[in-house]
């Protein structure tokens, strides 16, 4: 993989004999300034960017088409983004043969990359349009997840832990944003200790489980259909070393979009089968299952604050339409974690109530 690192001025650049000043060509100025630095690289000089995507970040992305082939260049936009783990991740993904992005060039420093393009087609457009390629899409992620796992199991010491700070500060995004912010929902002190009765459960249960090469937002907007190696990977930079179930629960209890209960156990079985022989005997499927369904509680409480803190925060208002499907994962596990009830009867009687109010 060859990564070039080049240095940015800011004065006035030349392009074609004519003089443009970065910081008054048009209202971007890093627009401009991507411009400027994608013209120094002969795959693309010339080719012109057009937004590619939205990202719930403060990346954006542009394809560049050239003759016959399409580029991706990413804006990072340091201090709010560090490039640095997408190259180091995208090189794993590499070694491990992983279909994920190819980093072209680089400039850290201002925080563009250069990237090969994986197309259009994203695991969750493909699976809302014809829903009866789930099987075979489903194969090839789970595929791909067991290769992440068992390859990346001699450098995953490498990556950031998912520790129990880490752990903790996700699940806080749930109460202070989706619960305060939004919905102006103030747990009381009896509440607040059933809150972290819950979070130390949660936790718990996900620092109990084995640690493996954590993806850490494995699931459809993230997975691209392609024609050779599919899935196409994108998204991995904030990839940790961390629980056992935490990639396969993204996956299969999408926030995007919702399978039967009894397809997700079934590709959960599977996934389960199929994970080294070594690993299966330090977790029985019993216990496997139970680190799943917790860990998805983890996830979905994060997910729902994260939502939340994107329409306040970052005024991206379409996320808060997954909350309830993001939240009704775990309202559907009563029945089998009575642990859950404080958690379950605040979603059901409280929450998903005032966001319909909110939403009508």
């Amino acid at each position: 993989m060859g990564i070039c690192y080049l240095r940015l001025s800011f004065g006035a650049a030349r392009r074609d004999g004519e003089v443009i000043d970065r910081m008054t060509a048009g209202r971007d100025p890093r627009l401009a300034a991507l411009e400027d630095w994608l013209h120094g690289i002969e795959a693309v000089g010339g080719g012109r960017p057009v937004p590619a995507s939205e990202d719930a970040s403060f990346r954006r992305y542009f394809r560049i088409a050239r003759e016959d082939r399409s580029y991706i260049a990413m804006d990072a936009p340091p201090p709010r983004e560090d490039c640095r783990p997408f190259v180091r991740v995208a090189a794993d993904l590499a070694a491990m043969g992983l279909n994920a992005p190819r980093v072209i060039a680089a400039d850290v420093e201002q925080g563009f990359l250069l990237l090969t393009d994986l197309g259009t087609r994203r695991y969750l457009d493909v699976l809302r349009q014809t829903p009866v390629r789930a099987g075979a899409l489903y194969a090839d992620a789970l595929d791909a997840l067991a290769t992440m796992q068992a390859r990346g199991a001699s450098i995953q010491h490498e990556l950031p832990p998912y520790d129990q700070a880490l752990l903790r500060a996700e699940l806080s995004l749930f109460r202070d944003w989706l619960c305060g912010k939004h919905l102006g929902i103030e747990l009381t002190p009896a509440e607040e200790t059933c809150w972290q009765t819950l979070c130390d459960e949660l936790v718990a249960a996900a620092l109990a489980q084995p640690r493996v090469y954590v993806h850490r937002d494995y699931h459809s907007r993230n997975l691209m259909l392609t024609d050779v190696d599919n899935p196409g990977i994108l998204d991995f930079q904030d990839a940790v070393e961390g629980p056992l179930t935490y990639d396969l629960v993204s996956l299969l209890k999408d926030c995007y979009l919702r399978w039967p209960e009894e397809r997700v156990t079934g590709w959960m079985h599977g996934f389960y089968d199929r994970m080294p022989p070594a690993m299966r005997k330090r977790v029985g499927i019993d216990e496997f299952a139970r680190y799943f369904e917790l860990m998805g509680v983890q996830r979905h409480l994060k997910a729902a604050g994260i939502f939340a803190r994107l329409s306040h925060r970052d005024g991206k208002d379409a996320y808060l339409a997954d909350v309830p499907r993001t939240l009704s994962y775990i309202v559907a596990l009563a029945d089998r974690h009575p642990s859950l009830r404080f958690p379950i009867d605040l979603i059901a009687t409280r929450v998903l109530p005032k966001l319909e109010a909110c939403s009508g």
